[in-house]
């Protein structure tokens, strides 16, 4: 029997309107939640992804700063921009996007951000904070894998999870997410032997390599989940690092690329924006 679908296109459907709800309620007190991007990429397809991310955020109700790439920029001057970004009163939220052009330090570029404004969990204080499972704000794209997991109902405790990548960004989190939802987690990675070997296990599997169909139906155990965070592009189309059709033939659930984890993770990532702007509407209620 084929898998079933996990569908994200749905659930972020659902999710919008729970949003653009929550931003009329802001608005209406006078707090515009703003969200301030930072492209230190170069990338034109990370530009291309930031216009639809900006267009779903303004139809919800939320401001959307764009800081373009400056290739004439340097680390101090950039460095700069994210300070004065943090003592904006009218911002909510930063992202940086990633990754970085060659003249440019992630690390410490993503440890000026502000752990109030943090919305992607990037920073160095908010991985530790998740680390220690008291998050505040969670990396979009890994809450959007256990999302999609919890909102099919798929059960996580006491389950054998593999997540393959340990990027900051997706695997990490994920792992200590599915680990704070008590499942048994292995995290795969370039240096894993036998890859094979541990997915056939899984019960979970969150791919998150960024290979194109790195994940062959053979790999996978019969029945299990998976869920593709991979964004590869591949003869002008997206695909994941799951090959799709043959792991649907063998899963018992399977998220599609585009249209499963992508949806969601937008999502949440302005769902994290309207929550740091209640909490600092609050902070200046409380002052005042």
């Amino acid at each position: 029997m084929p898998a079933r679908i996990l569908d994200g296109k749905a659930l972020a459907r659902s999710l919008h309107l729970e949003l653009k709800a929550q931003a009329q309620v802001l608005r209406a007190g006078g707090v515009v939640p703003t969200l301030a991007v930072v492209d230190a990429s170069g990338d034109p397809a990370a530009l291309q992804y930031l216009e639809r991310k900006r267009d779903r955020a303004q139809a919800l109700g939320i401001d959307v700063r764009v800081f373009a790439f400056n290739p004439a920029m340097q680390q101090e001057g950039l460095l700069q921009l994210i300070i004065q970004l943090n003592t904006d009163p009218s911002v909510h939220g930063i992202i940086l996007e990633q990754p970085v052009a060659p003249q440019f330090k992630a690390h410490s570029l993503l440890a000026a951000i502000s752990p109030n404004k943090d919305v992607d969990g990037t920073s160095p204080a908010s991985q530790g904070l998740l680390a220690l499972g008291t998050p505040r704000f969670v990396s979009a794209t890994a809450l959007a894998a256990i999302t999609l997991l919890e909102h099919h109902r798929i059960p996580v405790a006491g389950r054998e999870a593999v997540v393959i990548g340990r990027s900051t960004v997706v695997g990490r989190p994920a792992a200590f997410l599915l680990l704070q939802r008590d499942a048994t987690v292995t995290i795969c990675h370039s240096k894993t032997r036998d890859l094979a070997e541990h997915t056939r296990h899984a019960d979970i599997l969150i791919a998150a390599a960024g290979r194109a169909g790195l994940v062959r139906g053979a790999m996978i155990k019969p029945g299990s989940t998976v869920v593709d965070v991979g964004t590869n592009f591949v003869s002008g189309r997206t695909v994941g690092d799951v090959a799709f059709a043959e792991a649907a033939e063998v899963a018992g659930a399977i998220s599609p690329v585009p249209g499963g984890v992508g949806p969601v993770t937008t999502a949440l990532l302005l769902q994290n924006v309207l929550r740091a702007a209640a909490d600092d509407a609050r902070t200046t209620s409380v002052r005042q």
